[in-house]
This record gives structure tokens, sequence and C-alpha cells, in this order.
């Protein structure tokens, strides 16, 4: 049997985008409410019952979360243009060496309706 489990966050951060559409709006600074999940997938240990226990998962999402919340996201390296789709790519980047099941992650903005899910 396969389980997926998953974690929740939110981060706070402003950025500027270079688009075609919406151009005056996006090249200003400007902040969103970004929300994160972040999926892990596999076997339950039968000794423990859990993928992975989500106590590890909550501390590693802890310490990422810093590095994004109230941050200009235009100057944290490696994440290039602040998109959705770079948002999870970084997410995955920086978890996935530290949580092993880690299979997808998503990030989305309620407020306008936009999300991004990417998945190995």
């Amino acid at each position: 049997m396969t389980c997926e489990i998953s974690q929740t966050f939110f981060f706070d951060a402003a950025h500027t985008l270079d688009r075609a559409i919406e151009t005056e709006s996006s090249k200003r600074v400007h902040g969103h409410t970004y929300n994160a999940e972040v999926f892990l997938t596999g076997q339950p240990d039968p000794r423990t019952g859990m993928v992975m226990d989500l106590g590890l998962v909550r501390r590693e999402v802890a310490a990422l979360r810093e590095q994004l919340d109230h941050h200009m996201l235009n100057d944290i390296a490696d994440l290039g243009p602040p998109t959705l789709e770079n948002l999870c790519q970084f997410i995955f980047q920086k978890l996935a060496p530290r949580l092993s099941a880690l299979t997808s992650v998503r990030v989305w903005r309620t407020s306008i309706g936009d999300a991004c899910r990417l998945s190995k």
C-alpha cells in the first residue's frame, strides 16, 4: 500500500516580474501571500506506521520558510524569475535532499486563484 502525506505552509513575500501582460503593475514592487504544500509518497514503515515523521517534515519546511517569508523574491539566489513555476522548483530542490519521499510541490495564491504543481 502506498500513502501520500502532505504539509502545508504559507509565506508573505514581495517581488517584481518582467512580463508582457499587466506590465506596469508587475514591474512595481508588490507582494503576495503564497501558500505551499509538499507531498511525500511511500509505503508506511511497518514499525512506525509512517511514510515519514511529520515532525521532521515540519522542521524542514520551517527552515525553508525562513528563506522565503518576508523576503524580496528577486534577491533569492537560485530562484530565478519569481514565478509560481520557479517557486515550486526552488522548494522541491531545497527539500528533496532532506525529504527523500518528496514527490510533489504545489504553490498557490488564493487571493487571485493562481497555482502551480510540480511532480517528479
